[in-house]
């Protein structure tokens, strides 16, 4: 589903669209692509149940939720929608919703929107993938990524961007949220007991800063926290970003 800038839903077009910056096709069906819908369309229920459908203390530490809790500060309440793009089954999609933000959850998955819209009933789910979002331009005040660029491969984030940069107004922020290392590969066979092969990157924080500048998106903060729950083996990562008024 696509909207225009009223809000009324038209078609989908051409998979092609103009960035800002060059051109960017939209190949959304990428062996990693097609292989992270597929795995959490299998295991979306069985997901949900683990991590559940809310933030909560077993998977966010206070400082996550402040980077959280500042973005809604930053984009206030009654400023238009704001997106939560790769939002699985709508955990941060509801925090923001809750603290007032008019909130989009976008996944690949049909299985894992499906939980979403379950769970929390009134939010907007849609289909869409960060490369190819379901937005005409500038339509976003704010978008989260919360963990979901964690299977986008490095040498792909530049499209992601120039993409997250297509559907933000000017002066629209985003907010990052990652596990951090050196950009390297960390891959589970049979990830869920699906067959297929996860790969998750933990992307060097000065990169994804150096390729948002590139995109055109102006970080604003950024800092590490080092690995403090059960699940964490290595440094998570925060990054707020604003597309400048142009």
């Amino acid at each position: 589903m696509k909207w225009d800038r009223a809000g009324h839903v038209v078609a989908l077009k051409a998979p092609v669209i103009e960035s800002r910056l060059y051109r960017v096709c939209c190949v959304t069906d990428t062996d990693h692509l097609a292989t992270v819908r597929a795995v959490y369309d299998a295991t979306a229920e069985r997901y949900a149940q683990v991590v559940g459908s809310e933030l909560s203390e077993f998977y966010e530490r206070p400082l996550d939720l402040a980077f959280l809790s500042a973005f809604v500060e930053l984009v206030g309440v009654e400023s238009g929608l704001v997106g939560d793009l790769g939002c699985g089954p709508g955990r941060a999609t509801a925090f923001l919703s809750a603290r007032g933000l008019e909130t989009v959850g976008v996944d690949p998955s049909q299985a894992m929107l499906s939980v979403a819209r379950q769970a929390h009933h009134g939010i907007r789910f849609e289909e869409g993938f960060l490369s190819a979002l379901p937005f005409p331009d500038g339509f976003l005040v704010g978008a989260v990524c919360w963990y979901s660029i964690i299977h986008t491969p490095p040498d792909h984030l530049g499209e992601v961007f120039a993409e997250l940069g297509r559907v933000l107004r000017g002066g629209g922020h985003l907010l990052l949220a990652f596990q951090a290392g050196d950009g390297e590969a960390v891959s589970r066979d049979d990830a869920y007991g699906t067959g297929f092969t996860l790969t998750n990157y933990r992307h060097s924080p000065d990169y994804v800063a150096r390729t948002l500048a590139a995109a055109g998106l102006q970080v604003s903060a950024q800092t590490l926290r080092e690995p403090e729950l059960d699940h964490e083996s290595t440094p998570q990562a925060f990054i707020l970003a604003v597309d400048p008024d142009r």
